[in-house]
């Protein structure tokens, strides 16, 4: 591609200037329910985008309502990529997200469209950007003597056992957090060398692309009544009836993403555990801590400008495209500065 080149993909699309070694790609973050969808596709329309999913959700297939999927009929003609691309009993790690999500930004940019991030799950994002260490791919039969095993004698003795096999990595993970432990354990034996030794080699970005970081911020006491009453239109729009029809699966006891918020609530008020009216409440309560969670860690991101608001809000959308406008970046924080605030 030529350099200074611009993207207008048709009339009446704003041009954002670039070249071809320094190729913008905007990343919209922020917690659930503040608006990161709208304002993702209201910059595709201004700018000529593309808008790929960062959600770990979102990528399953009849998994819609809940994960908050933007119907193709809101869509407003923009392009979604990583939506639906799979099947709910299989595996998608977050190497699997960045081989993905790779293929797809390289994509929109052949076009010469405007690539544009946007979700919540910092993991993914941490894992595109910064990438990961080059370890061994999964071994499912390996994982499963490893629960087994911790299911028999519990975290503890794993992670003994990880002390012997690495010690500078048994330091740095709490004897409590399992799935961390069984992916170093799992490390090791596969590799045959210490998981820390692997980790000390670097991990790789993303090259070629200058990122515009926007985050949302919105008052917190009003995220959590979009997020109360989010869920309760969630649940009157037919959330309980998808839930069922994955609950009712023969596989559905191994389909991960069931387990996510809401999904395993309203499930087990489909089993008569629990009411549904407890299901919502439970529900909420979860889907909120969840948001200060994405919070608290997106504020380690470097390089955001946040912006005080959600991103339906036509005042927060056009600062946010005013900022893009003037440089992304350039015009306000850059990476690893302090974010800024916007309000």
């Amino acid at each position: 591609m030529p350099s200074d080149v611009s993207l207008l993909p048709r009339a009446g699309v704003e041009p954002l200037a670039t070249n071809a070694a320094d190729y913008p790609l905007v990343v919209i973050v922020g917690p659930t329910a503040s608006g990161k969808s709208a304002l993702g596709i209201e910059v595709a329309l201004r700018f000529g985008g593309e808008i790929v999913n960062c959600d770990s959700v979102q990528v399953y297939r009849g998994f819609d309502i809940g994960a908050g999927k933007v119907a193709p009929e809101s869509r407003q003609g923009v392009p979604h990529h990583l939506l639906d691309i799979v099947e709910p009993d299989e595996v998608f790690t977050a190497g699997d997200f960045r081989r993905e999500a790779s293929r797809a930004l390289d994509s929109v940019r052949e076009r010469g469209r405007l690539p544009i991030l946007v979700g919540g799950t910092g993991l993914y994002l941490r894992a595109l950007l910064l990438g990961l260490f080059d370890g061994p791919r999964r071994s499912e039969e390996l994982r499963a003597r490893l629960k087994s095993l911790t299911a028999r004698h519990g975290g503890e003795r794993l992670h003994r056992l990880l002390w012997r096999l690495d010690p500078t990595a048994a330091g740095r993970i709490h004897a409590r957090d399992t799935q961390k432990t069984i992916r170093a354990v799992e490390v090791c034996l596969v590799a045959r060398r210490p998981m820390s030794a692997m980790l000390g080699n670097g991990r790789t970005g993303l090259p070629g692309f200058r990122f515009h970081k926007i985050g949302l911020d919105p008052d917190r006491a009003a995220l959590c009544d979009r997020i109360n009453r989010r869920v309760e239109f969630m649940v009157e729009s037919g959330w309980l009836e998808e839930v069922r029809a994955l609950a009712v699966r023969p596989d559905a006891s191994k389909l991960k993403p069931l387990g996510a918020l809401g999904y395993r609530q309203l499930a087990a008020a489909l089993r008569g555990e629990i009411s549904l009216d407890e299901a919502v409440r439970a529900t909420q309560a979860v889907t909120r801590q969840y948001a200060k969670r994405q919070m608290t860690w997106f504020r380690r991101e470097p390089g955001i400008m946040w912006f005080a608001g959600f991103g339906d809000d036509p005042e927060i959308q056009g600062r946010a495209l005013e900022w893009l406008r003037a440089g992304g970046p350039a015009a306000g924080n850059s990476a690893g500065e302090k974010a800024v605030l916007v309000g």
